[in-house]
């Protein structure tokens, strides 16, 4: 049950991260086409309507009616909510796979049996740090103005600021979960140059079963 539940958090956070990016990406594009558009659409026309080219100049004209028309005001504001969101729940899948940057020199010159506690330590730093911005944000959301909105979308601020406390105690649950993980496996997520993601053991090797060969009976002489 715990793993199923496991797997369904796992694949909501990476959908969640997925839709925010690529939403965040499309909304970005069209706003810069429709600022660019609008903007060129005007010298194009100054510019045919100059050089008797009245056709074009007309045609520059109505594409910057219909662009104009368009209220893309809300655009960039909303990618960068979208951005935010999607960087606190990003941090909570890097602490998963083990993306984060991390200087491990100093770790890798001790012992097995020292690395150990300096590795939980490290971990127990991780969650308790987020643990606090997570109650930090959480108190700040819980004490904004019911009434205080955004510039351009109008939404209430407790919705966008809510990501803080969101993403800082998902982050801090996985902090736990890799402590968890390590205190009985041993093994503890991480990439590297040439390294798949690897968050579990390895499966142990089976050496093949080799049948005995039985040589053959000797024919018996004429």
């Amino acid at each position: 049950m715990l793993d199923l539940l496991d797997r369904i958090l796992d694949r909501l956070e990476e959908c969640i991260i997925c839709v925010l990016i690529a939403a965040a990406t499309c909304i970005t594009f069209v706003a810069v086409v429709h600022r660019y558009g609008a903007s060129n659409s005007v010298g194009l026309a100054n510019w045919a309507n100059a050089h008797g080219l009245t056709w074009l100049g007309d045609a520059a004209d109505g594409v910057y009616v219909s662009l104009a028309s368009l209220h893309l005001s809300w655009a960039q504001e909303l990618a960068t909510y979208m951005f935010v969101w999607m960087a606190k729940f990003g941090a909570a899948l890097g602490v998963r796979t083990g993306i984060h940057v991390g200087v491990d020199v100093f770790v890798k010159q001790l012992s097995p049996e020292a690395r150990k506690p300096v590795i939980m330590f490290a971990l127990a730093c991780g969650a308790l740090f987020t643990g606090i911005i997570g109650t930090l944000g959480a108190i700040y959301v819980y004490e904004l103005d019911g009434d205080q909105v955004s510039p351009e979308l109008e939404w209430p601020s407790w919705m966008i600021y809510l990501c803080i406390p969101l993403g800082s105690y998902l982050m801090c649950f996985r902090f736990l979960q890799v402590m968890w993980r390590y205190q009985y496996s041993g093994y503890v997520p991480h990439q590297a140059h040439g390294i798949e993601y690897q968050g579990q053991p390895p499966a142990p090797t089976v050496a093949p079963t080799v049948a005995p060969t039985v040589p053959p009976l000797a024919e018996p002489a004429q």
